[in-house]
Parts: C-alpha cells; structure tokens; sequence
C-alpha cells in the first residue's frame, strides 16, 4: 500500500495544468525512484504470472507508452506494481512537440485531450535513461520499447526512422512497439492503409532478422493502432500483421471522435482523447482484431480502463494483456493492484 493515498495528492495536481502536473510527477519518481522514499507510491506487485509472445509477464497490467516518453521513470513506474511498462514513443532526433498548451483534462467524463506530438529527447538520451533502468526488470517485470517518426520527416520516408530507432531499441527492449496512431503527427495515421503498412513492416522484419542474427536473441515486435478504424480496415490490418510475421497488436490508441464529450469544456480541442470515452471503442476493436487473427495471437488492450471490471471487460473482448495510462491519472497507483487483483482471481 502506498504510503500517501493519491485521494491526498489528486487535488494538488489538479489544480496545476495538466503539462505541469505531469512534469512534476515525472521529476519526483525520477529523483525518488530506487531510494527509501519510493514507499510513498510504491505498491506489491500482485503476482499472476501469464505467458504472452514467448514472453512471462509478472501480471497481465501494463502501463502505456506516452506517460513516461523518455524512459526516465522505469524503475519508480514499476515500483506500483505494474507487470510491463511500455516507454516511448521515441524518434530519432529530440523534437519539442506541439505548441502549448496542448493537454486538457475533462474531469465530467475521466478524459484527457493532448497534442503532444511526440515530445521527447531522441533516441541517444532515450538509450541512455533505459540503460539506468535497474531494479523493474531485475524483478521480472517486462519492458516495451515504442518508436516513431520525427514530425519533419516526410511520411514516404517515414520507414528511415523506424528502422533508426528499431536498431537503437533492439539490443535493450523485451519487446518493441511500432506507433503506427498518434493523431498528432500528421499523416501518421495513413501508415495504417494497406499498401503503407504492408511496405512498412515488410522493412522492419527484414530488419529485425538482421538485428536477431546480430544479437542473437529474438525480440517480439507489437504494431499500436488506433481506435478510429472500420471492421473492414481492422481486418487489413490483421492480414497485413500476420503476412510481416508480427508478433502482437496494441489496441487502441487515442481517439479523434468527440461525441462521447460533446458540450464539454476543451471537448473542441485538437488532438487525441483518452479515457472513459475510447472504452467501447477500444473494445470493439479487439474484438475484431481477435475474431480476425484468431485464437492465440496477443493482442494488448488499452484504452478508458479506470477500474477491475474495465480490466476484465477487455480480456472478455478477447485480449490478453492489458494497459492503463489516464485511468492512472484520474484513479492513482491503486489502480494497478485493482486490476491485476481483478485478473487474476479470488484471493490475489
């Protein structure tokens, strides 16, 4: 049990802009983590140990890339008793992001709106901060490592980047992301139309073969999609990732639909929205992408889970792993023992 209840600390937080909340909470586990005062967050893990991609996860909760973009947090992150932690999204070259102000909470609904547009450091500093990263994998935990593409790369040559940032990541990540969904990045999301996507992977598992030889290890790579797809697109999808030999599919990113917050204050702003809203959505896509890859291909689930019973409504839409990201900010580190509790039975 965590030492401070976040119920304490959410008003605090709250009463800053979201970007600073966030900074802030960034700055505190990264000074704190690995020292005596990480029982203020920190938590038990709750063991439910499950095989997934010829990787064993501690427990089936994760935390989405986006929270901690340069992986500076692995460590303090994992201390609240996550499973797997996924960092990024990482691209080549440092990019400021987005003008600001660009995220907005709309408390009414448990959601978030940002624009960040791939704010980070760059592959070097990325690598760096990992390469610190101790004690989360010491104790089994399983980290994912996601990547992307610079804004001021032109999207045909968007497969450059990629295959940087998949030769960086490669020697350090228990499993590699490909972030396909960002609404921020323009025209990242045509990455996902058939032709693109086929062209795309295609080079990355070329590449990734080259990179297993010279490690000798296999790392499983996941592509992240978005919640904004069609049955018919979703199914493209699941043929291309099965064609390019993918591992696994993380659905869903954020959302660009804004019925579910219409009226609401900043429900107007560009970008993606998170949280309650993207649930259904996010539900609905993996259960076609199950129905269309079948049984036993991993599919991670994410997207508006703020309780156990979120956690297991994903399962039951057919995945196998799942994550959280604004539900932690709305509902604290609790979160994660609630839905690792959720998932794994009676007496956890």
């Amino acid at each position: 049990m965590a030492l401070i209840p976040y119920a304490l600390t959410r008003p605090f937080l709250f009463g800053l802009d979201p970007e600073r909340a966030h900074e802030l909470t960034l700055e505190s586990i990264a000074t704190l983590q690995n020292t005596p005062l990480q029982c203020l967050w920190q938590q038990p893990r709750v063991a439910d140990p499950v095989t997934v991609a010829g990787l064993k996860f501690p427990n089936r909760i994760g935390l989405a890339a986006g929270l901690d973009k340069n992986g500076r947090c692995i460590d303090g992150l994992g201390a609240m008793g996550f499973g797997f932690i996924e960092v990024g999204t990482v691209t080549p070259k440092g990019q400021p992001g987005n003008p600001k102000p660009r995220m907005f909470r709309l408390p009414a609904k448990d959601a978030l709106i940002n624009r960040l547009g791939f704010n980070n450091e760059g592959l070097a500093a990325f690598l760096a901060n990992v390469q610190r990263a101790r004690s989360f994998r010491a104790a089994g935990g399983i980290l994912g490592l996601n990547i992307g593409k610079n804004a001021a790369t032109a999207i045909e040559d968007a497969a450059s980047d990629y295959l940087a940032c998949l030769d960086g990541v490669y020697p350090h990540a228990d499993y590699v992301t490909v972030n396909i969904s960002s609404p921020n990045t323009k025209n990242l999301r045509a990455l996902q139309s058939d032709e693109a996507l086929d062209a795309l992977l295609g080079a990355l598992q070329q590449r990734r073969q080259q990179l297993a030889r010279q490690h000798g290890r296999q790392v499983p790579m996941f592509v992240k999609i978005a919640p904004d797809l069609d049955e018919a697109q979703v199914g493209v999808i699941a043929a291309t990732l099965r064609h390019n030999g993918i591992d696994g599919v993380i659905a869903t990113n954020t959302t660009i639909a804004r019925e579910a917050v219409a009226g609401l204050p900043h429900a107007d702003e560009a970008g993606g929205l998170s949280g309650r809203p993207v649930f259904e959505a996010s539900n609905r896509v993996i259960a076609q992408l199950r129905a269309a890859l079948g049984s036993g291909y991993p599919i991670i689930g994410v997207g508006g889970v703020l309780s156990g019973r979120d956690a297991q409504a994903k399962i039951a839409a057919g995945a196998d792993l799942v994550q959280v990201y604004t539900g932690l900010i709305y509902k604290g580190p609790e979160l994660v023992a609630d839905c690792a509790r959720a998932l794994a039975g009676p007496g956890r």
